[in-house]
């Protein structure tokens, strides 16, 4: 296969041969993440379609009962070769790019491409982060890929917009799709498969001659990949840098294409103070204002809402309190945590403290208020989301935001392209 010509290669992207559902049950095959879905709502798409990804990343189900660790991660990928030997996967027999197009039920449109990325460039911070990640799920994660031997949900990439790489998806786009279908959320996934020996090395040369891609979502599943990739080269004493193990599945699209929302904060309790005592350290950095019962959404920057004790409040940040030093002092979340999160309610490693939660803010405040209003959680926080400039920002300085920063879209599916290790 003819490959890219770029001899000051930056970005390596790389075709690959991908296993896939057939065209007939790809819609029935694809599902969203295994935690994304309430047990009954597994349970029911289990009894009623066989083909469901689901089967094989819940395979205790075959024998009704839960099973965890190694056990479970043998157990998947036994489910996952029934389904190869059964027809439900095949591979394609040459490496391709896969163009892939997601049009969400409120008009939102997606367009990439499907490739394999460089667990080196991951560790040269070609690929660059902006969130930090869990070491205990990092190394549980690396576990079950090189125990399974495929990952079934790509890296959400995102690179500069891109002339010459739009132009191709378009081109592409006008032939026939391997794959049309709607999914229940009404959102509508497209597939095109590029093989064309002179496209390839065209996509390849123009990602070759980009600096820096940035992870927008999936740093935890980036990261186990750059680790079982350590893991097995040190251990291949024959190691040339072709292996499989070498690359990891991504989707990379362009920076305009994704949309940005918030990760919202409930905490369970106030730290031992009164609602009163509380309000007063607040006041410290913040001005406060009660809203009552309506709910209140914060419209810039360093603005907060807040509910509490069936009220909410609007917090405005006391500018001349606090110190913006770096990328990361701007961004709200890292604000929140600096001022209320840490200091007031003794929330220090936001990674591991079983006192903080999270929700993303599409649902806005009522999430929030509901969750509070249930007496799960004291007091819910909202922000503004952050944008792709801030990101961007925050990962050139080498600088990690605090978990649960960003909720992106698009979400993806497993199962549309599996990777093999």
């Amino acid at each position: 296969m003819k490959t890219g010509t770029n001899p000051n290669r930056m970005a390596i992207v790389k075709p690959f041969k991908a296993v896939r559902p057939t065209r007939a049950i790809v819609g029935l095959v694809a599902a969203r993440p295994y935690q994304s879905y309430t047990v009954d709502e597994r349970e029911s798409r289990m009894d009623y379609n066989p083909y469901s990804f689901l089967h094989i990343v819940n395979p205790g189900y075959k024998y009704a009962q839960e099973v965890t660790g190694n056990e479970r991660y043998k157990l998947v990928k036994n489910r996952y070769l029934e389904f190869k030997e059964d027809g439900v996967f095949i591979q394609d027999e040459k490496p391709s790019f896969y163009v892939y197009k997601i049009v969400n039920r409120h008009g939102q449109e997606f367009n990439g491409i499907i490739a394999a990325t460089s667990a080196e460039d991951y560790e040269r911070d070609v690929i660059k982060k902006h969130e930090d990640t869990i070491a205990k799920r990092e190394q549980t994660f690396k576990t079950y890929l090189k125990t399974v031997g495929f990952n079934a949900e790509p890296v959400l990439l995102t690179y500069p917009d891109n002339t010459v790489i739009s132009d191709i998806i378009k081109e592409v786009q006008k032939g026939y799709a391997e794959f049309e279908f709607t999914m229940t959320y009404r959102d509508t996934h497209y597939l095109w498969k590029v093989d064309d020996e002179v496209i390839l090395a065209k996509i390849e040369d123009e990602f070759a001659t980009m600096e820096t891609i940035y992870i927008a979502d999936g740093h935890h599943r980036s990261s186990s990949s750059y680790l079982l990739y350590k893991d097995l080269k040190d251990k291949n004493p024959n190691h040339n840098g072709t292996e499989s193990y070498n690359f990891f599945m991504s989707y990379l699209i362009p920076e305009s294409d994704l949309v940005i929302h918030e990760f919202n904060r409930l905490v369970k309790d106030l730290n031992g103070l009164s609602k009163e005592a509380f309000l007063i350290k607040l006041d410290e950095n913040f001005r406060i204002e009660n809203r009552g019962q309506i709910p209140y959404n914060p419209s810039k920057p360093h603005h907060f809402s807040m509910y509490l004790d069936g009220e909410f409040y609007s917090l405005y940040l006391r500018k001349a309190n606090y110190t913006f030093k770096t990328a990361l002092d701007k961004l709200d979340a890292q604000l929140l945590y600096n001022t209320i999160l840490k200091p007031i309610l003794g929330i220090d490693d936001l990674r591991k403290n079983n006192r903080i939660d999270y929700a993303n803010g599409r649902h806005e405040m009522i999430t929030i208020k509901s969750s509070v209003d249930s007496g799960d959680y004291k007091v819910g926080f909202g922000m503004c989301p952050s944008n792709v400039h801030q990101m961007k920002q925050i990962a050139d300085e080498g600088l990690k935001m605090p978990p649960k920063s960003t909720y992106i879209l698009p979400k993806l599916r497993s199962a549309i392209t599996i990777y093999e290790y």
